[in-house]
Parts: structure tokens; C-alpha cells; sequence
């Protein structure tokens, strides 16, 4: 470098001149959004296949013969009323007949879920258009939410959309969005709950984060406010008051957040992140999912807390009235004598009462089905559910075939998903087992939460479709997988190819078997020859 040079350093470079905007605009204002547009693109296919002919058949499928009732008596009445034995054909009929009694029926499940396909039941009536309308709705916006969380788990927008393509394209997830049952309600709120969480765990490590830097003791920060994970609480307390199964989940997730918490201060340098989580984090933790999830369940019951006056009201509404104790014989089926708790109100009283009788029978059910099933099948689509069935004869209904047909509505995942997301949560296992994979764990954790509590019911008269609460999380196990088949940052070309090829295959084979068994999620008339084809298995018919 010359005297001058060293002396004399060169003028700074003219401002450079706009550059103008490239041709194409809208590609790259879509690819600007892309974290969202690709989402919205998979859920609206979602939706097209849950809503398109949501009302057929025209008929009360399985327990629709249950919650929808259910559901329009809680509108008109704020508990569950009586039915009598013609009241399907009274509601199918034209004109319709609606003829709800007000003596109160005894139920099985809480009545949140009851109350979300009351919606669908004011706006549309009481058809099953209405009574679908939410379940269909909660289901495609499941969807969407499974893209997102996706997205936020494995900081991928391509995963994140193929967990919600896949399960866009999951037999049982489509069959329970179009059927007026709890357990697609129940799934919306599990999935929500879990999305949650995620944001508080992303929200607790940048606090973390900022405290590191400002040289604060990563044993003695104070996370402070968390509305996400109270929102959680909130939402996992939902899907406890749609169904009872949810309790678990709520353990697990309650687990999972604490877990998450020391992580997160052992990675911002605590010393003792044990202590220091059981000692700041634990408590609020137990206060933000348990407390909420129980004032949202509590306040699920406030239609039958509500109806007690005159002497009516839900069924034993006014069991305590004139009882200074909590049960005369036992409690959860577990024999006490006579506790005084008149300082109860009688109505929490007899709440407390009616659960009990609630859990008798739910964890006493052993009356034989012909769809029932054992948990052990229920990963590999050992034993689906029908629904609805119906033989159509030649020249009914658009049955051209001279032998006949039928028209199915079939509880079934698709087969190739299902059988593909047994080897994902094996590739999860390893991943969180060896490699210490925190993403892995927390979907096994919500595997776990969900799956593992039905075997302990094995006299118990339980079903596959349950499942349907799974299935999200199944999704997001294979799409971990197949993004795991596209190789490494840094791989080469070649290896992309290869992966990418591999995992293409995987989705097409999957799209490919949803779209052959899709005339039995929907009950489209088919010829008989083509159902049996569709029969796989002896234990599907």
C-alpha cells in the first residue's frame, strides 16, 4: 500500500441507487409469508374435505344417538333432559318434532363438549348439519394449529405443514370432524393446550436469555407473569371438562413445563437447577395448569349449578339439600362414613356427589360391543370402529352394481400413516433417549399422557377412536422422521435428493391410501365388490 494511501484513505463509495423492486412482487411477498400462507393452504384443504356434505347421511350416527341431544337440552334448559325412545325419528323427520322432557337425565361425560356442538346447533338447528358444524370446524382448525406448532417445535415451515397435511389426510381425524361425538372437541383443545406451552417455553427462554446477558443468577430469576402457560391450564382444563381423559394429559403437561423450566435454567448457566425450579418455578407451575384447569372445569358445570331453582335442575342437583355430609355411602366408589361438610355449599355438594356416581360407571362399563377393542391394537388399526352401515339395494340411491352396495362410515386412521407413525415414535425414542432430543420428548411426553392411561381399563368397554386425541401427535412424529430423511444441515445435494425422494414416496403412499379408503370416512355409496376390497383385515369387518 502506497504513502498516499495510508495518508490520504479513499472517499466513501457514492450511495448506491434504489434498487428497484424485482418483477415477481407477489412470489416474494408470499414467500415473506410463508409461515403462515403454507398453513392456511393445508388447512383449507382440511376444510374442504371436512365440510363438503357435512349433513349426510341424515341420520343419528353412533353416540350422536347421545351428545347432540344432549347439547340442544342444554340450551334450552341449562342441563341434560330426557329423551323419549322415538326421539330420532321425531328430530329426522319432516316437519320436525323436538320432544325434550325437563326430568333430568343422567349423563357420563362433562357437558363442555356438549355445550361447543350446542353452537353449531343454534345457528343451524337441530340437524346434523348443526350438530356437525363444530366438530368439522374445531377439526380443520386443528389443522391450521398443528402447522404452526410444527413449525415452532422443529423451526420448520416444510415439517410444520406436512404434520398438518398429514393429519389433513388421517382417516379417524376426518370421520370424528364429521360426526357429532366429544373426542375431536376433546383433540382441539389437547393440541391448543400443547401449542401454549411451547410459546411459554419459547417466552421463558428469551427471559432467561436476557438475564444471562445483564449478568443476573440464572438460580434466582423470577420468570414472573406467564400467560401462556395460565392459557394452557385453561385450555387442558377444556379438554378435562369435554371428557375425563383428559386428567392425565394435564399431568403429563404439568410434568413437561416444569421439566422445561430447569432445562432452561441449567442452559442459562444455574448452578443448582434442580433447587432452583422446585423452589421458583414448581408452585406456580402446579397454580397456572391445575387452579385454572379446575375453575374452567368447575364453571363448565355452571348451566347445572344454575338450574336449581323450583325444584328443578340437573339430575341430583339437589341431592345435598336437607344432607349436612359429602356422600352417605363412599366417595369415587371408595366406602367413608358420614362426613360433615354442611359448610359446603349444598350445591358443590351435590356436584361432588354426582361425580362420584359419574365415576362408578365409567370405570365399571364392561357391557359387551361389538367394536370394542383392547389398547394394544389401537397403533397398528387392529380393531376400527363402524359407525354407520347401510346396505343399499341395485338401483337405490345410485347403486349401479347388480350385486349391490353399501355405505360405511369406518373409524379407521389411515392405514399407511398409522403403520408408518409406529416406526416414528421408535426413531423418537432413540432420538430422545441417546441424542437427548428435547423436541422428541415433549411429543412423547404428549403420547404418553394420552396413550399409556387407557391400558390400565382392560375390562373396561373402550374404543379405538379415542385414539383421534392422538393423532396430531402421531403426525408430528412422522413428520420428524421424514424431515430427519432429508439429511443434516449441511449434507450434500445429493443426499437431499435421495431423502427427499424417500420422503415423498412416504407422503404420496399415505395421500394415495386416504384417498382409497375415503369412501368409508364419508359414507359414499359403493358397490359391495369395492367395500370388500377395502376390508384388509377380518377384525375391520
Amino acid at each position: 500500500m502506497t504513502q498516499a494511501a495510508l495518508t490520504h484513505p479513499p472517499a466513501a463509495p457514492a450511495p448506491a441507487a434504489p434498487v428497484p423492486a424485482p418483477r415477481g412482487g407477489l412470489l416474494r411477498w408470499a414467500a415473506d409469508r410463508s409461515g403462515w400462507l403454507g398453513p392456511i393452504a393445508v388447512a383449507l384443504f382440511a376444510g374442504l374435505l371436512r365440510f363438503w356434505n357435512l349433513g349426510h347421511p341424515d341420520a343419528f350416527v353412533f353416540d350422536e344417538t347421545y351428545y347432540p341431544k344432549d347439547a340442544w337440552s342444554l340450551l334450552q334448559q341449562g342441563y341434560e333432559g330426557t329423551w323419549p325412545d322415538h326421539a330420532n325419528a321425531d328430530i329426522l323427520s319432516v316437519p320436525q318434532s323436538i320432544p325434550l322432557g325437563s326430568a333430568p337425565e343422567f349423563i357420563a361425560h362433562p357437558p363442555l363438549g356438549k355445550w361447543v356442538m350446542a353452537i353449531g346447533e343454534q345457528l343451524f338447528g337441530l340437524n346434523p348439519f348443526g350438530w356437525r358444524f363444530m366438530t368439522a370446524l374445531l377439526g380443520t382448525l386443528a389443522v391450521l394449529m398443528l402447522a404452526r406448532i410444527g413449525r415452532r417445535l422443529f423451526g420448520s415451515t416444510l415439517i410444520g405443514c406436512t404434520a398438518a397435511l398429514l393429519m389433513s389426510v388421517d382417516g379417524l381425524q376426518l370421520v370424528m370432524s364429521r360426526v357429532g361425538l366429544l373426542d375431536g372437541i376433546q383433540m382441539f383443545f389437547v393440541l391448543a393446550s400443547f401449542g401454549s406451552l411451547l410459546i411459554d417455553r419459547d417466552h421463558v427462554r428469551a427471559r432467561l436469555a436476557r438475564a444471562a446477558d445483564a449478568g443476573e443468577d440464572a438460580d434466582a430469576v423470577r420468570l414472573g407473569w406467564r400467560p401462556w402457560r395460565i392459557a394452557a391450564g385453561v385450555l387442558i382444563g377444556a379438554a378435562c371438562a369435554v371428557k375425563w381423559n383428559g386428567a392425565p394429559i394435564l399431568a403429563a403437561f404439568g410434568v413437561l413445563t416444569v421439566l422445561w423450566d430447569q432445562a432452561g435454567r441449567r442452559g442459562a448457566g444455574a448452578r443448582r437447577p434442580w433447587r432452583s425450579m422446585l423452589r421458583l418455578d414448581a408452585v406456580p407451575a402446579f397454580l397456572a395448569m391445575v387452579g385454572s384447569a379446575v375453575v374452567v372445569y368447575v364453571g363448565s358445570w355452571s348451566g347445572w349449578l344454575a338450574t336449581g331453582g323450583n325444584g328443578r335442575g340437573g339430575y341430583d342437583r339437589h341431592w345435598a339439600d336437607g344432607r349436612a355430609g359429602l356422600s352417605p355411602d363412599s366417595v369415587l366408589g371408595i366406602p367413608l362414613p358420614q362426613v360433615p361438610m354442611g359448610w359446603v355449599p349444598a350445591p358443590l355438594r351435590s356436584l361432588w356427589h354426582y361425580h362420584a356416581q359419574m365415576y362408578d360407571f365409567n370405570t365399571g362399563l364392561s357391557t359387551p360391543h361389538t367394536y370394542q377393542s383392547n389398547p394394544f391394537a389401537w397403533l397398528v388399526d387392529g380393531r376400527p370402529v363402524s359407525m354407520y352401515w347401510e346396505q343399499v339395494p341395485y338401483g337405490q340411491h345410485g347403486c349401479t352394481s347388480s350385486g349391490g352396495c353399501a355405505a360405511q362410515i369406518l373409524g379407521l386412521g389411515t392405514p399407511f400413516l398409522w403403520w408408518t407413525a409406529c416406526f416414528a415414535l421408535v426413531y423418537l425414542l432413540w432420538r430422545w433417549f441417546f441424542r437427548r432430543d428435547w423436541r422428541s420428548g415433549a411429543v412423547l411426553c404428549a403420547v404418553a399422557g394420552i396413550y399409556l392411561p387407557w391400558f390400565q381399563y382392560q375390562e373396561r368397554t373402550i374404543f379405538s377412536f379415542y385414539m383421534v386425541v392422538l393423532v396430531p401427535f402421531l403426525c408430528l412424529a412422522v413428520a420428524q422422521m421424514l424431515g430427519a430423511m432429508l439429511g443434516p444441515p449441511g449434507c450434500g445435494p445429493e443426499r437431499r435428493r435421495i431423502g427427499a425422494i424417500g420422503a415423498g414416496v412416504i407422503v404420496l403412499a399415505i395421500v394415495g391410501c386416504f384417498a382409497f379408503f375415503y369412501p368409508l370416512y364419508t359414507a359414499e355409496v359403493i358397490p359391495m365388490s369395492s367395500w370388500q376390497d377395502r376390508m384388509w383385515f377380518t377384525s375391520w369387518i
